[in-house]
């Protein structure tokens, strides 16, 4: 039978790989890592464990993933990398282990993480989100699905990066990004909704109406916060709402960054 693993690869007895996985040369896999069907890891990558990879994976050379993290608090605890299904990983991205016993890095399915980005430890990925090149996550940043990063960019460690929304590249994000919106400049401040996303995401007219609203209310109408959430409330029920207010009351909470602010007064392309 052919072998999918180059005779240069260096993998460790104890590690799981599908029959399927393909490894290039010079890979290195060691204990305690396990990989799924059709996965395929590029030359040079190293995979360290506990660490563990699902089905049609796609890692690029000089990849460098469960390493342990940079943080001086880890002691040598058991910590975790967790990857779901059907990433591209590409070259030189570095994903480190959670910090505290049984914690986990997480990424999840269907995310494109592009040359030279980082993840610190403890830090969640849900799905079908993109981080363009030399983007660097902190510890314990949490980015929802469908969100869309630029490049070289810095987050702050626990920062919470809302779904659907749109974060400028060349930005250093502080603060917690509401879902929806799109983020960008330096100091870093909320522009418009994510009006691209939002509509290629098959968003219908009326709820992009609603949050269309909702941006002015939070953003345009100078309302006190606690006015503002009221005036949310009035605009009906929809799961986008309910998200959006979730977020905004949970970006106030003991251990939260609080949000981006918005820019002031609004111009004429934020009513479009």
């Amino acid at each position: 039978m052919k072998t999918l693993i180059h005779p240069t690869a260096v993998v460790h007895p104890k590690a799981e790989l599908h029959p399927t996985v393909q490894v290039g040369a010079y890979a290195v896999i060691g204990a305690h890592v396990k990989v799924g069907p059709e996965t395929i890891i590029g030359a040079h990558v190293v995979l360290e464990g506990p660490c563990e990879i699902g089905a049609r994976n796609q890692i690029f050379p000089g990849a460098a993933i469960g390493m342990e993290p940079q943080d001086l608090k880890f002691v040598g605890e058991p910590t975790w990398v967790r990857i779901g299904d059907d990433n591209v990983i590409r070259e030189y991205v570095t994903v480190n282990r959670a910090t505290g016993e049984g914690e986990a890095t997480i990424i999840g399915s269907n995310n494109l993480l592009m040359a030279y980005v980082h993840v610190a430890h403890n830090c969640v990925i849900e799905d079908h989100v993109i981080i363009p090149n030399s983007v660097a996550l902190a510890g314990h940043v949490h980015i929802e699905s469908r969100a869309r990063l630029g490049g070289v960019l810095g987050v702050h460690q626990f920062v919470h990066i809302g779904r659907h929304s749109m974060v400028g590249g060349m930005s250093r994000i502080d603060r917690d990004v509401p879902p929806y919106m799109l983020v960008e400049g330096n100091p870093v401040r909320v522009r418009t909704l994510n009006l691209v996303g939002l509509k290629r995401s098959g968003m219908s007219a009326s709820d992009l109406q609603t949050l269309k609203k909702a941006f002015r209310i939070l953003y345009r109408s100078n309302l006190a916060f606690k006015e503002a959430l009221e005036q949310l409330e009035l605009l009906g029920d929809t799961e986008e709402l309910q998200h959006l207010r979730r977020f905004i009351l949970l970006s106030q909470m003991p251990g939260r960054r609080g949000l981006i602010p918005g820019k002031g007064k609004a111009g004429k392309s934020d009513e479009s």
